[in-house]
């Protein structure tokens, strides 16, 4: 199963690319992580990251694709991925498009998790909550002002896939919603599992 987890920042995305990757057996792959772990691993492709990243810039759509094709081609990606986080703009899917049919591959689906806007801020401020008293580090942006940014650049640059997803017919919507666990199930009848 290979599929392309979609949605605003709050959504749940994560939440539920690690609950859907468990259930299925197969990777869930966050660009961040791909990133960092091909810069450990010291591929050509980390390198260039590394490179880009150390400068604190923002790795370009080619590094990034070319590192998100070399993860799934890694033994553990063989019988599917879900993406978190990628692609973030028409262009990574369209060039992701095109590797992908290079090495033969076809996406099952991208799940794109609706939500309401307004409860967002609340998600993301109960997660900061959360992780402070689990003892583990917040996110930088999870705040009011961070939220704001990351809701304007899905707005601009992500959400016009969800009509390009569409277009292809991969593209199925859950209402994000719903409680975690009737999120999960509605997005396991949409793979039809």
């Amino acid at each position: 199963m290979r599929v392309i987890m979609l949605g605003p920042p709050g959504a749940g995305k994560g939440t539920q690319a690690a609950r859907l990757a468990d259930l299925l057996g197969i990777p869930q792959l966050s660009t961040g992580d791909m990133l960092r772990g091909a810069a450990e691993k010291g591929t050509p492709v980390g390198l260039a990251a590394r490179e880009v990243m150390a400068r604190g810039e923002l790795v370009g759509d080619q590094i990034v694709i070319d590192c998100v094709r070399e993860r799934i081609a890694e033994p553990d990606a063989a019988t599917g991925f879900i993406l978190d986080g990628f692609p973030r703009t028409l262009g990574q899917a369209v060039a992701f498009d095109a590797a992908l049919a290079a090495a033969a591959i076809k996406l099952d689906a991208v799940l794109e998790l609706k939500v309401v806007e307004a409860a967002l801020l609340d998600r993301v401020i109960l997660r900061a909550r959360e992780a402070k008293a689990a003892g583990l580090s917040v996110r930088a942006d999870d705040n009011a002002e961070a939220l704001k940014v990351r809701l304007d650049a899905y707005h601009k640059q992500t959400e016009p896939l969800t009509d390009y997803y569409r277009g292809v017919g991969l593209l199925r919507t859950v209402d994000g919603m719903l409680p975690i666990d009737r999120i999960t199930t509605r997005l396991l009848i949409e793979l039809q599992l």
